[in-house]
């Protein structure tokens, strides 16, 4: 056993994204033990708070997808409890875990984005659901991605080709979000690049280019083992592949993140990496990126996740 001391995975809880999550958690664990890391996981539930308290944790890794895992809400109990964790502390995820207010940050940084708007589900109900259609259509153009404001997993995404399915789209987006983020589409290779920070600042690992077999990349290709194809390195220019590497630690750094996170970029037909979004709690299944980037950098995902314990731990007690 490493001097860690013993390591909680804190996964499951009680978002959509929590199948997810517990797939993260088991990979996780099993890394881990793997190398000889005393490890626990726990599936988050109103016990947790109890065995916190009465039998604490070295170290804590949050593999929380999704509202309450994300959004700041574990970090901010976790910091209640004194307990040191990986990750980005509650306000930065809070910032990251909002779409709009991430690409706010991100744009006044330099980092191209898509053209978007973002209205509440009581615009369109009290406005006037059609004429507002009409104005965002004519200003952002087609085809167009509405997505709630916050939450991943693709859950509550939709492509827009024509202006008559907007409506639509918004209804399924509501379903998730009380906002909705509708973004221009952008044409070009999907591309997911992971970065990691274990102590001597955050650095790029290689972009994984993504290609759903069919459709969209949405929740069935993201997690259905052969429905996306996943390229390492992405076969892009280097040029472009350097660009897509500094977009993704300068949203990192703008948006006050640490440790690890994952930036999803589209580049588009003159080879400009747009951002999409960045995820604080990336996953760790078989079919996510972040560990499909560390496995192309060479990187052991066991061995980087337990140095990123050390290091959260090493943090807390210098501060």
């Amino acid at each position: 056993m490493t001097d860690l001391g013993r390591v909680l995975v804190l996964a499951g809880g009680l978002s959509v994204e929590r199948e997810v999550s517990l797939s993260s958690g088991s990979r996780l664990h099993e890394a881990l033990s793997r190398i000889g890391v005393d490890t626990e996981l726990r599936d988050v539930d109103d016990a947790t708070l109890t065995a916190l308290a009465g039998d604490p944790p070295a170290v804590v890794i949050p593999v929380l997808h999704g509202t309450s895992g994300e959004d700041g809400t574990i970090r901010e109990v976790l910091d209640l409890y004194g307990l040191p964790y990986v990750g980005a502390e509650p306000a930065a995820c809070r910032s990251a875990f909002d779409k709009a207010a991430a690409k706010a940050t991100v744009t006044a940084s330099g980092i191209s984005t898509p053209r978007a708007v973002t209205l509440p589900r009581e615009a369109f109900h009290d406005l006037g659901a059609a004429q507002l259609i009409d104005r965002v259509v004519g200003r952002l153009g087609l085809p167009l991605v509405v997505k709630p404001r916050a939450g991943g997993s693709s859950f509550g995404v939709g492509r827009v080709e024509e202006a008559g399915q907007l409506a639509e789209a918004l209804m399924a987006c509501f379903g998730y979000h009380d906002w909705a983020l509708i973004e221009q589409a952008v044409t070009g290779v999907e591309i997911a690049v992971g970065v990691v920070d274990t102590g001597s600042g955050p650095i790029a690992l290689p972009a994984v280019e993504i290609e759903p077999v069919t459709g969209p990349y949405d929740y069935a290709a993201r997690y259905t083992p052969g429905a996306t194809t996943f390229i390492t390195p992405a076969r892009l220019p280097a040029a472009v592949l350097d660009a897509a590497a500094a977009a993704a630690v300068a949203a990192h750094q703008a948006l006050g993140l640490r440790d690890l996170s994952r930036t999803d970029l589209i580049v588009d037909a003159a080879g400009v990496p747009q951002f999409l979004e960045v995820n604080v709690a990336p996953g760790m299944t078989d079919t996510s990126t972040w560990p499909m980037c560390l496995e192309a950098a060479g990187l052991e995902f066991g061995v980087v996740c337990r140095d990123l314990a050390a290091a959260a731990q090493n943090r807390s007690r210098h501060h």
